[in-house]
C-alpha cells in the first residue's frame, strides 16, 4: 500500500501496455535483424548487427563498409563494447577505397537500418 495525498490506497498492478523491452545494442559484423510485433500489430525491425552503413556522398546514398568503431559520445561503456547507436561516429570505407570518419543519423535499434552523414 502507499499513501497518495495524505490517504491510503492500493498502488496498481504492471499492465500489459507498459512492458519494455531489452535494448538492441547494434554491433559490428554479420547483418542480422530481429522482427519484434509491437502494440497494434505493427512490426518493429531491431538491428542486432551490421556490416555497412548508407552513408551520402555527392548528394547519393552509398553502401560502405563499416571498419570500426571510433567514439560513441552516449557511453564510454558503449565505445568499448563497439556498440552502434545514433550519434556513433564510425570508420567506413568507401566503394572508392578512401576511409573516411561518419555519424550515425538514424536509431539502428529502433529503424533496422545504420544510416550515416560524413564528418566536416
Amino acid at each position: 500500500m502507499a499513501i497518495y495525498h495524505g490517504r491510503i490506497k492500493k498502488g496498481r498492478k504492471k499492465r500489459k501496455h507498459s512492458i519494455g523491452r531489452e535494448p538492441a545494442l547494434t554491433s559490428i559484423g554479420k547483418e542480422r535483424r530481429k522482427i519484434i510485433r509491437t502494440k497494434g500489430g505493427g512490426k518493429k525491425v531491431k538491428l542486432i548487427s551490421s556490416e555497412s552503413a548508407n552513408v551520402i556522398i555527392n548528394n547519393k546514398w552509398t553502401k560502405c563498409k563499416i571498419l570500426q568503431l571510433v567514439e560513441n559520445p552516449a557511453s564510454r561503456d558503449f565505445t568499448r563494447r563497439n556498440i552502434i547507436t545514433k550519434g556513433a561516429i564510425l570508420k567506413v570505407k568507401t566503394p572508392n577505397g578512401k576511409e573516411i570518419d561518419v555519424k550515425v543519423v538514424s536509431r539502428p535499434g529502433q529503424d533496422g537500418v545504420i544510416n550515416a552523414i560524413p564528418l566536416l
